[in-house]
């Protein structure tokens, strides 16, 4: 039995394979007991590039004839599929960061002025706002400004139009909260978010999960009339919306200071419960305590619907449930309608300086 040290090297150069030697058998055909890899041998990759390179007319490289031995091929055989998908991953995120350090450098591609942006933001629609202000710092400032919001008003508004008092074009022209009245407008004036609205049904499914854990900043009670002869009590909870972001704030661009006026908004991230009743139902004082618990059942006359609300002094915290005992209870019943609505409905009762 010969030596591992007397293993004789074997020698392969390009010119000794040639089309005729080259089978499917060193491809599809491959036998993975023989080559464990699943791959053509080195050997006769090489051989094959070569070939390809003489019959397309350009010069061998340098290296298509080195040596190769057979410790080297074994080697290579031996790899495992899984060791050659790493080293695949690793070559990719090396030429991936390069080409993002290659970008980052890059001086290429240029800056347009703001008047631009301006000019073309008198061509978007209402709907593509956040997306048009998603292009570039520039653009987004845009939207920040009062004439972006001023062109937007009256490109749409119309004489007929039936509008409340605080969105007619002689409130308008204030700068306090122009963003809010613009939008609040849209849906009255702009087709496809009245149908967007007209879509969106009196009482959600999400609704109860979505007032919950909300502060209520306000509650009234008022008496309207109905098509019953007799009034219905109208009880509306105005509540503040819980936001929950990763880092535990909420990370934003910062407003510019000559625009802070135009953006600002009262009722910004607030929604209306309203619900009405059949007739007046005493309810104890509800202002600055948290929502644990909102349910929605028959009634007992099995014609309407039964709202119960419980409030908490203290907000729940994110993830944990806190059951129905304790706090504050308000039942409504005989309940005729409930709605929920965000600050940009048309039906939502607006502060008096939007």
């Amino acid at each position: 039995m010969p030596k591992k040290g007397n293993r004789k090297r074997l020698k392969f150069r390009a010119g000794d394979v040639c089309s005729e030697s080259v089978t499917v058998a060193d491809y599809a055909d491959a036998d993975p007991a023989v080559v464990k890899s699943g791959r053509v041998k080195k050997a006769v990759a090489n051989a094959v590039e070569q070939e390809v390179k003489l019959l397309c007319g350009l010069e061998a490289s340098q290296g298509a004839g080195e040596e190769v031995t057979a410790d080297a091929l074994d080697s290579s055989d031996d790899l495992h599929p899984e060791d050659d998908r790493e080293n695949d991953i690793k070559v990719a995120h090396k030429k991936k960061n390069k080409r993002r350090k290659e970008s980052s450098e890059s001086s290429d591609g240029g800056e347009y002025p703001v008047d631009i942006w301006l000019m073309l933001a008198s061509y978007i629609r209402p709907e593509d706002v956040c997306r048009f202000a998603l292009i570039c710092r520039n653009a987004w400032t845009v939207t920040c400004t009062a004439a972006f919001w001023t062109r937007l008003y009256r490109r749409h508004y119309k004489t007929d139009a039936d509008l409340p008092f605080r969105l007619q074009p002689d409130c308008i022209d204030r700068m306090c909260s122009l963003r809010a009245r613009v939008i609040r407008s849209l849906f009255h004036l702009y087709e496809p978010f009245t149908l967007r609205v007209s879509k969106i049904p009196a009482l959600p499914e999400s609704t109860p999960t979505t007032v919950l854990n909300s502060k209520c900043l306000l509650f009234w009670v008022r008496k309207v009339l109905g098509t019953r002869p007799e009034a219905l009590w109208e009880f509306n909870f105005k509540f503040l919306k819980q936001r929950h972001s990763k880092n535990g704030c909420a990370k934003s661009l910062c407003m510019p200071r000559q625009y802070e006026d135009v953006h600002t908004n009262p009722d910004s991230d607030c929604y209306m419960l309203q619900v009405t009743t059949l007739n007046f139902i005493f309810t104890p004082v509800v202002m600055g305590m948290t929502l644990s618990l909102f349910t929605i059942n028959v009634s007992t006359d099995m014609r309407h619907h039964r709202v119960r609300l419980v409030f908490q002094d203290t907000p729940l915290q994110r993830g944990n449930k806190r059951g129905d005992q304790g706090g504050t209870q308000v039942v409504l019943d005989p309940v005729h309608s409930v709605k929920l609505m965000d600050w940009w409905h048309p039906q939502y009762p607006s502060s008096p300086y939007v």
